[in-house]
């Protein structure tokens, strides 16, 4: 439950890993909370995918689209208290990537706006360094800006989570 979240979580994972579920847990499924979603339902798969996410958190959860300014939609949505769930990062520098945004730039604002909302902040993102590395530009491109990410979250948070196969390994906090 949120009175004992830390100001800020990073839970990582793998595609599928139940990393989601996991951060939603964390926070609860009883009390409000804020779930900023970078997601976009492009296609019915995807909008499927979605729906399952809002079907899972329940009506206690408020829903934010924000596919490309995270710093905005935290700070114009924070409420003393009220948890925050961003998912993902992955999906952030994605978007960012297609529409050939400043990731840096963005990062840099994310991370101001971190550091000014009261709400604790729960973040997701999917771990890319297990892989093989990418045989295209714009693939290599987007682990290095993901990875580069996460390094800067995980040094900020409190605690680090990392879950394979729905199982959560504390790495931090």
């Amino acid at each position: 439950m949120s009175e004992t979240l830390p100001s800020l979580t990073l839970v990582l994972g793998g595609q599928r890993s139940g990393k989601s579920a996991h951060a939603e847990g964390l926070i609860g499924h009883d009390q409000e909370a804020l779930y900023v979603a970078t997601a976009q339902a492009l296609d019915k798969e995807m909008g499927k995918r979605v729906a399952a996410h809002k079907d899972r958190r329940g009506k206690n959860w408020t829903t934010v689209e924000e596919p490309l300014d995270l710093a905005t939609a935290l700070l114009t949505n924070d409420k003393a208290g009220r948890p925050v769930l961003i998912d993902s990062l992955a999906m952030w520098v994605s978007n960012l990537l297609s529409r050939d945004e400043d990731v840096e730039k963005k990062t840099l604002a994310l991370v101001e706006a971190m550091e000014n909302i009261k709400s604790p902040l729960v973040i997701v993102s999917d771990e890319v360094g297990l892989g093989i590395i990418p045989d295209n530009a714009l693939a290599r491109r987007f682990i290095d800006k993901l990875g580069a990410l996460n390094q800067i979250i995980a040094a900020r948070a409190d605690s680090v989570i990392v879950v394979t196969a729905g199982l959560p390994t504390h790495l931090k906090g």
